[in-house]
Order: C-alpha cells, then sequence, then structure tokens
C-alpha cells in the first residue's frame, strides 16, 4: 500500500475537485473538468498573489444559481465547486468547464492525472474517495478547500514553493476520513 506520493499541488486539487463535483451529482467526465478548473483557477490567484501573473478582471455572471436548469450548448454558466465558480458550458457531450472560453476535454485531464500521479492514482482516489464520502454532499461543498489544506503536499512558502514538488501523505487523508 502506498503512503506517499511526491507531487506538485496542482494535480492533487485537480483530483480532489473532481471527486467533490462527482459528489455533488456531475458525471465524471464533467467532474474532471470542473477539477481541472478549480486547480487552474486557484494557481491563477496564487500567482498574481504572488506577482507571477497580472490580475484579470473576470466578468461573473451574477444571475448564476445552483439550481440546474435547461440550458442551451454553448451557453456560459457558472458552477461552484470546491468554493470556486467555475465557467462552463453545455455541449452535446454534458457540461464542461472551459479555460479561455474553451471547453476542457476530460481525457486530456485523465492523462494529466495518470502522468502526475503514476502508479499511485489508484490510491490516492480511493482515498480522496473515502474522505469525499464521509460528508453528505451540502456539508462537503462547504469543507472541500478546508478539508484540502489539511491534506496537500507540504511544499515552502511563497514564489520558492510555485510548482514545487512535495509529499502527498495518503494515510493523512484516510485519517481525515475516519475522524469525521
Amino acid at each position: 500500500m502506498t503512503d506517499t506520493i511526491k507531487i506538485n499541488r496542482a494535480p492533487v486539487l485537480t483530483l480532489w475537485g473532481a471527486i467533490v463535483a462527482e459528489r455533488l451529482g456531475y458525471n465524471h467526465e464533467e467532474a474532471l473538468t470542473l477539477g481541472k478548473a478549480v486547480a487552474g483557477l486557484t494557481a491563477q490567484s496564487k500567482g498574481q498573489r504572488l506577482g507571477i501573473y497580472t490580475k484579470v478582471e473576470a466578468e461573473l455572471d451574477e444571475k448564476a444559481s445552483k439550481k440546474p436548469r435547461e440550458r442551451k450548448p454553448g451557453e456560459v454558466l457558472w458552477v461552484e465547486v470546491v468554493g470556486r465558480r467555475i465557467p462552463a458550458v453545455q455541449t452535446e457531450h454534458g457540461l464542461r468547464a472551459t479555460n479561455k472560453d474553451e471547453a476542457i476535454d476530460p481525457q486530456s485531464v485523465e492523462r494529466y492525472l495518470e502522468k502526475k500521479f503514476g502508479p499511485g492514482l489508484d490510491e490516492a482516489r480511493q482515498a480522496l474517495e473515502a474522505l469525499a464520502h464521509a460528508y453528505p454532499p451540502h456539508e462537503l461543498e462547504r469543507r472541500a478547500f478546508g478539508l484540502y489544506e489539511q491534506f496537500r503536499p507540504t511544499v515552502p512558502e511563497g514564489v520558492q514553493g510555485w510548482g514545487a514538488v512535495g509529499e502527498l501523505k495518503l494515510e493523512r487523508i484516510r485519517q481525515l476520513a475516519k475522524t469525521r
């Protein structure tokens, strides 16, 4: 059994975001794209805070609602996952989070996770799924980012930690699920 995976934070948040989205009722492919968007927006915010990126103002749809409704293909909507508002579009294949107005390809996200986690992906997924299922969906959505902060890989503070590899401790995730 794997206990530690050396990895940076972005793929961990991508996987966690996808698992949280699935727990909230999105299908696997939709969830993969939402997880990728959560990680991307979080990295962008941190990059702005560290002075790596300049701030780009995003127009938010103030009429966004968490209540599902019929959407037209290509219509931009906003969904909340892991405490982040994510831009998404309805495609012929289902809901897809977007990056720079393009729908994110769920297969590319899966390949990304496989590459970054390597042989530890299945065990990491199982540990994170157990944690997600330790909470009712409404509580998980409220607590998801705080939980992530408790198990994310430890990296140096500031610019030195940007993209740095740390240790993801699966036993820590398993303990969080058990002590719920």
